[in-house]
């Protein structure tokens, strides 16, 4: 089961500070032209492989699922965070966005064509990840596609302040090659992993992994 703790003070620290998160992120992908690129490449692969819906988990203000949108998907989000999906609603309400958590996605087996999480898995336990994989695994359809970004390292750290406001945040840095076996062992075919170097605003490489749930399972 979910460990309700570490979902409450993720939860709580996201709505505390979602209206300020939401304008600090609402123009990052104007500056970050592999991630643009990469989501281009994702959208595409999506569509070859039947266009299904496509879930933005850990969506937070929905600026990405906005862009996966303007590509042609059928995009919807989830986040844990209540004010985070309030926000995402009112700034684009023609999209659907939806309050849940990654660890159990109120999804159908096999009912979605793609999924992404965008820099969304950096505050589940490491130990916890395999749990996450799975259960991404149960919610695409064969062939569909899935997306990870995450910033890289092997440390882990806790935030108690943002914008001014006390929140209770821990994050977990990831390498590719290890979520590309994680993934793997989760039954995903993975077929890239990228990393580049961090721009003047970040501390850290950044890291890609796009893999898809076999179109016939062994």
């Amino acid at each position: 089961m979910p460990d309700e703790r570490f979902l409450a003070a993720t939860r709580a620290s996201y709505d505390v500070m979602a209206v300020e998160y939401a304008e600090k992120v609402d123009s990052d992908l104007d500056t970050k032209p592999l991630d643009r690129a990469l989501l281009a490449a994702f959208a595409e692969l999506t569509q070859a492989g039947g266009n299904g819906p496509v879930a933005d988990v850990g969506c937070g203000p929905g600026q990405v699922t906005a862009a996966l949108h303007r590509l042609g998907l059928n995009a919807f989000g989830i986040d844990l965070s209540p004010e985070m999906i309030a926000v995402a609603r009112r700034t684009y309400p023609d999209l659907r966005f939806e309050v849940g958590s990654m660890l159990a996605l109120d999804l159908p087996q096999a009912s979605i064509g793609g999924l992404l999480a965008y820099y969304s898995i950096i505050h589940i336990p490491w130990e916890r990840r395999t749990e996450v994989f799975l259960e991404f695994h149960r919610v695409l359809a064969p062939g569909g596609q899935l997306m990870l970004v995450f910033q890289v390292g092997d440390d882990q750290g806790h935030r108690a302040e943002a914008f001014g406001k006390a929140i209770c945040v821990d994050w977990y840095r990831q390498q590719p090659d290890e979520i590309a076996g994680l993934l793997r062992r989760a039954g995903f075919e993975v077929w890239a992993t990228t990393t580049r170097q961090p721009d003047s605003a970040e501390k850290t490489p950044q890291g890609y992994v796009l893999a898809r749930k076999p179109v016939a399972e062994s």
